[in-house]
């Protein structure tokens, strides 16, 4: 079973500040905020998006093929946090719409301040 996910960041305050707004977007919230990490938690208040500096610290770095994939709780959710995310200086790596490779499938892409790769999606009917 995942607990969480653990994904670096070289500015914590910037990645703070772009990440309070994406994810408020599909009801998460920031739960925990140190210097050094920031904790994010849905309705249950678990936290299972850490957002750190690294521990070593050496430069942070995003990993080729690796996302966090996120649900949304519906189409407008998935729209709201690519726009959200863009506006926030976020990269466009998908816009929101449907995909070919799942029939019930409807999500976005983007990267985030540090490059690494978010996915949001939902599922259609």
């Amino acid at each position: 079973m995942l607990s969480g996910v653990c994904i670096g960041t070289n500015n914590i305050e910037a990645a703070g500040d772009f990440y309070d707004k994406v994810l408020a977007s599909i009801g998460m919230r920031c739960v925990l905020s140190e210097p050094t990490e920031r904790g994010y938690a849905g309705q249950d208040g678990r936290i299972t998006l850490f957002v750190v500096l690294p521990f070593n610290e050496e430069m942070a770095t995003f990993g080729n093929g690796t996302q966090v994939m996120f649900y949304a709780p519906d189409i407008d959710a998935v729209k709201n946090f690519h726009a959200t995310a863009l506006r926030c200086g976020g990269k466009d790596e998908g816009a929101p719409g449907p995909r070919q490779y799942h029939p019930d499938y409807y999500g976005a892409y983007v990267r985030d301040l540090d490059g690494n790769k978010l996915n949001v999606s939902v599922r259609i009917e």
